[in-house]
């Protein structure tokens, strides 16, 4: 990735995606898709429940974003995500062909670049990805455990 875009400046990119989500009452997860040259290609965040599309998590957003500029296939490209993505993203960014993924918080019972999986180093597919995690892994993850307590203090008042 080029040294116009700083990681923790793509991830406040991806934070601020997330913070949207808010406004919908999804998880706030936020992903930017960056080319190499540093270039936002695509923007997602969470919309399972603004569009009833149990597909529509962050990482797929952005990578349909960046899909309507003009092809599927995103070599030389990083994905910052604000949570570690789950088994159905991990498989479109490898489809997509990402050469490079990295997001703050870790997510251990869904995680499947570190966490629960390794799909990005597994020999069995096709594609290999360089994982990097932890960057503004705080803010990343204030940011889940204020809504998901939120959540729970809603349920239990109703």
């Amino acid at each position: 990735m080029s040294s116009l875009l700083q990681p923790e400046t793509a991830m406040a990119l991806a934070i601020s995606e997330a913070v949207a989500a808010l406004s919908t009452g999804d998880v706030p997860v936020g992903a930017v898709l960056i080319s190499g040259a540093g270039e936002v290609l695509g923007r997602g965040r969470n919309r399972r429940e603004e569009r009833g599309d149990p597909t529509a998590h962050a990482e797929v957003e952005a990578l349909r974003a960046a899909a309507q500029q003009g092809g599927w296939r995103r070599e030389g490209t990083t994905l910052f995500v604000t949570l570690e993505p789950c088994t159905m993203c991990m498989g479109a960014l490898l489809a997509a062909r990402v050469e490079r993924l990295v997001y703050g918080a870790t997510d251990l019972k869904a995680g499947a670049a570190k966490s629960m999986y390794r799909m990005a180093e597994d020999p069995r597919l096709n594609h290999r990805m360089q994982v990097v995690s932890g960057v503004l892994e705080d803010e990343c993850s204030q940011l889940l455990r204020d809504f998901f307590k939120d959540l729970r203090a809603r349920k239990r008042s109703d």
